[in-house]
């Protein structure tokens, strides 16, 4: 089953994509009301909550799939990761990578869905795109297994994590993340295509689907990449981001960047002059076998509000320690 999020007369509701034709359900069904349902009740649930003839999906207006209760970007691909570490001048990942899922948490405040324009943010000059499958958390859970948590997979969605590569080099080496880098736009979509639909895809206990970009139309010149060769499956990562906290319903957690999903991995080859950067009027257009396509269109965005430097030289405390009662 493929879930959209419509627009129906102004207002926002969930259709069923078949083809090209959506089938708009009822103001009242929620898009928890589908995620958290097994496959019976969730064809139970559609099959007595359509509101109306089915549209043309080129008619109809798709909204983000998603608008995430939080936003969880992993990193699992090593082709990637070592495009990055090239153009950082480094040769090795730092050993968590190897021990760990590592993630960072997206802004769920910065969603945009199909077709909506994406603004150059403010002082921005490296402007990049990234290519990413991420699953939607159905179940909650917490301390889950890697064996329980496909059990809590509601269904997979396109994610285009933008990143401002200038606005993020700067600040990373002082270890609070990308700050104003990441912090502008997630795209999401087309739609939620749920996991029972996907469950044909899969090899060596993972999802194997081909994902590639395009550009104003045209393909990235190296290539795509297939899910399988994630480093970290999904039930893996579900695991890990439920370790001490409650996953909710509505939850995302993102692959990481696919091995040729974004320009930083050719700027780590070549060079911005025989590759450039994103400008107004790009279209980023993210391919995945399975689910389909998500694109968005680069627009102007505006100046940076100065900010002064820092303050400095305030007045320091002395410190000092008598331990609490109880406690040596």
């Amino acid at each position: 089953m493929r879930i959209a999020r419509i627009d129906v007369d102004g207002a926002t509701r969930l259709g069923i994509v078949d083809a090209d034709r959506v089938q708009p359900l009822a103001a009242g069904v929620e898009l928890v009301d589908l995620l958290t349902a097994d496959p019976g009740q969730r064809r139970e649930i559609v099959g007595r909550s359509g509101d109306g003839p089915p549209l043309a999906l080129s008619d109809v207006r798709l909204r983000a799939s998603i608008e995430p209760t939080t936003l969880r970007d992993f990193l699992t691909f090593e082709e990637h990761l070592e495009g990055s570490l090239a153009i950082l001048g480094a040769t090795e990942p730092h050993p968590v990578w190897y021990e760990v899922p590592v993630f960072l948490f997206g802004n769920s405040n910065a969603v945009v869905g199909p077709g909506d324009p994406v603004a150059v943010p403010p002082g921005c000059e490296l402007l990049d795109f990234e290519l990413e499958l991420a699953v939607v958390i159905g179940e909650g859970g917490r301390d889950l297994t890697p064996e329980q948590a496909g059990e809590h997979i509601a269904g997979y969605t396109l994610l285009n994590d933008w990143s401002a590569r200038d606005l993020m080099a700067p600040v990373i080496p002082f270890g609070m993340g990308p700050m104003k880098g990441k912090d502008f736009a997630h795209s999401l979509g087309p739609w939620i295509v749920t996991a029972d639909e996907l469950e044909p895809h899969r090899r060596d206990g993972r999802l194997a689907l081909e994902l590639h970009v395009e550009l104003n139309g045209v393909p990235l010149p190296a290539g795509g990449d297939n899910s399988v060769n994630m480093v970290w499956s999904f039930e893996e990562m579900i695991a890990f981001a439920s370790r001490g906290t409650d996953l909710r319903p509505g939850d995302v957690l993102a692959s990481g960047t696919c091995g040729g999903g974004c320009l930083l991995e050719y700027w780590a080859r070549l060079d911005t002059d025989r590759v450039p950067p994103l400008r107004p009027g790009d279209v980023v257009t993210l391919v995945a076998e399975g689910i389909g396509s998500l694109s968005n269109t680069v627009v102007a965005g505006v100046d940076p509000v100065p900010l002064p430097r820092a303050r400095t030289g305030q007045r320091r405390r002395e410190r000092s320690w008598t331990p609490p009662a109880g406690r040596p």
